[in-house]
């Protein structure tokens, strides 16, 4: 089977099928490379979700978004906008003026490394960016300091999203 197509100016030109072909494999080229999924950093994550509004405002008013934004592979613990309004009634108003509380409170729900869910539950115990520990259990669904894990494994590029349903204040 001869394919035609335009040549120069309005002339129609045969093309064997062999022509065809090799034509057609340097036009789309020798092998079709697999698109590379982009993913995006877990500050990204947060905001594209549109269920942590209140944890990027809170990122962004303790200076945390570089660190949210960097190379360091980091599991975030991330409170809904939900369990934000579950806080006493000033709490997060409070914490939003006094940048030292707020960070501490952020960075404890953060730790060092890429954990999915299987290696959280495997660990029981994770230590905190702020230096305190964590308990992780799995009675009545899996738990971190007694606040509900609602969605696991948001991947991002640089670590892994767990929901959780209340705000965790170290003591």
């Amino acid at each position: 089977m001869m394919h035609w197509m335009n040549g120069f100016g309005s002339k129609k030109m045969k093309i064997h099928p062999m022509m065809w072909a090799s034509w057609m494999k340097d036009m789309v080229g020798k092998k079709s490379k697999k698109k590379k999924k982009v993913r995006l950093d877990l500050m990204n994550t947060a905001l594209m979700s549109g269920s942590f509004k209140t944890l990027s405002t809170a990122l962004i008013a303790a200076d945390l978004v570089g660190a949210m934004r960097g190379k360091d592979k980091l599991t975030v613990f991330a409170p809904t906008d939900e369990a934000f309004a579950k806080l006493p009634a000033g709490t997060l108003d409070a914490l939003l003026k006094d940048k030292t509380k707020l960070r501490a409170v952020l960075t404890y729900h953060v730790v060092a490394g890429k954990l999915r869910a299987n290696d959280v539950v495997a660990a029981g115990t994770l230590r905190t960016l702020n230096g305190a520990t964590a308990k992780v259990t799995t009675t009545g669904g899996p738990r971190i300091e007694g606040a509900s894990i609602l969605e696991t494994d948001i991947k991002a590029s640089n670590g892994i999203i767990h929901v959780i349903d209340t705000v965790l204040i170290p003591a």
